[in-house]
Order: C-alpha cells, then structure tokens, then sequence
C-alpha cells in the first residue's frame, strides 16, 4: 500500500512538473513567435503596399536583421512564411525575390492558408463589410454532426454573415463555433472579426484548417441574400479550423458568387 502511494505521488508530481515545463516552453515560443509575426505582417504589408513590387528584392538578411533587431532564425522564419504563401522566392546568388501580384478586379484567397474575411480584403484592396443574418445557440443533433464532424451533444453557435465587397453581396457564411472553446460571442464580435477576438481577447492560437471546395446549386438563403445575377451555382470553400491544443473550434461553409473570386494553392518542388 505504501509502494503504490508513493508511486501514485511520484507520478502527480512528474505530471504537475512536465505541465509547468509545457507551460514555460510555451510563454517562450510565444515570445518568439510574436517578433516573427511583427516581421512577417509588416514586410507582407510593404509588400502589398508596392513598397516592394513584384520582381523587386527584398533588404538584405543583415539588414532585416537590423532593421528588425532579430535573429537570423526569426529573419529566415518570416521569409519562410511569405515564401509559403506565394509572396517571395529566394534566388541563389541573388536575394528574395517577390512575386506577389496585386489582383486586379476578382478578389483572391490563398486555398491553402489562414486567412480571415478582413485580412484578405485588406490585401485585395476591396472595401468589406460584415452583417450578421441569422445568430443562434444550438446543441448538435445527429444532423449537424454529421455535416460538421463536431460531436453530438455539444453546444454551438450557428451563424449566417453576408459579406459586402465594395457594396456587393458576394458571400455567405455558415458558421459554427464549439462554445466549449470560442467561449462567449455576439452579434457584434461576428460583424467585426471574429479571429481577432480570439486571439487577442481570448488568447487562442489558430493553428491549423482543412479546405475543401465544391461547386453547388443555389439555394433559398443564398437568392435571398445575394446578388446572384444569372448564376444559378456557388464555389462553396468548406473549412474546419483548429486550435493549438488539437481542438476543433470552427467549421464554416462560405458560399461564393464565382464570378468574383479567385482561389490559389502555392505548390513547391522538393529536390
């Protein structure tokens, strides 16, 4: 009985050592992680600024370095991301190259990043305006379940935002958040942006999302909403989103007229 005590005490207390570890490690990639995206954003920025154009280079890494104040590690990180997203490619002998291309008239969304409604009109240089339709609290029946992956049983909110580009109705989205995770959301977090919540209220690191996209007949709710002109179909982009502790907090179907979208992947050969 003594054994097993002192076992059963000795393996609380690892447990309650390696969650402090887990904890600290944590606090210090946070550290790192917010002068890497000060970095990234502000050279995306620039970027789709034209204070870089397209074929330009970008500063030296001893400059960004000092211009930055950073480490190599964090200077090579945030160009790493920008290459990920199909802003720069490093050249040999040469530097880092930019490619991005402003878009033109379509609005672009990058397939295969996280990207909020507002950061990718911002980049788009489209004016957006968010209205929440239809906010409600639900518990997931088998139904809803099955269209979202979210266990049965568990309380939600289920949103419908139009999304104004420029004034157009272009986009609808059906949201739901797990409460569990998300925790208390209104009306006017939802019209304003509900990433930026997260992560500066509630102190969420979004992490990771799976796409899918399909092509769709209208429906009631969208000929209600949108400005549909002749077109009787939707690009309907399809997204489960995750938090750093593996939780998916997020599923949302976002409805496209097609005409007005364009959806891009970055692909890089290894070798």
């Amino acid at each position: 009985m003594v054994d097993s005590a002192a076992k059963e005490n000795g393996a609380v207390a690892m447990r309650q050592w390696l969650r402090f570890a887990v904890i600290i490690e944590g606090d210090k990639r946070g550290m790192a992680e917010t002068k890497y995206d000060k970095i990234y954003r502000d050279l995306k920025e620039k970027i789709e600024g034209d204070r870089y154009p397209y074929l330009s280079y970008l500063p030296s890494e001893y400059s960004l370095i000092e211009e930055y104040d950073c480490s190599r590690n964090t200077a090579r990180r945030a160009i790493g991301q920008l290459a990920k997203e199909g802003y720069v490619q490093s050249i040999h002998g040469k530097g880092v190259q930019v490619i991005f291309e402003p878009a033109v008239e379509e609005s672009s969304f990058l397939f295969g990043g996280i990207e909020s409604m507002r950061e990718a009109a911002s980049r788009n240089l489209k004016k957006l305006r968010t209205k929440v339709v239809f906010f409600c609290e639900l518990t997931v029946d088998e139904r809803i379940a099955k269209r979202t992956s979210f266990p049965v049983g568990i309380p939600i909110y289920y949103v419908q935002r139009v999304r104004y580009i420029d004034g157009q109705a272009l986009i609808i989205d059906h949201n739901y958040f797990d409460k569990r995770v998300v925790g208390e959301l209104n009306k006017g977090i939802m019209e304003a942006s509900v990433y930026q919540h997260l992560e500066k209220e509630v102190g969420m690191r979004i992490m990771t999302t799976k796409r899918k996209m399909t092509v769709e007949k209208i429906t009631q709710i969208d000929e209600k909403y949108l400005e549909l002109g002749d077109y009787n179909c939707m690009a309907v982009v399809s997204s489960s989103t995750y938090d750093d502790q593996g939780n998916m907090f997020e599923y949302t179907e976002s409805r496209h007229r097609p005409d007005k979208f364009v959806f891009y992947s970055i692909a890089h050969r290894k070798g």
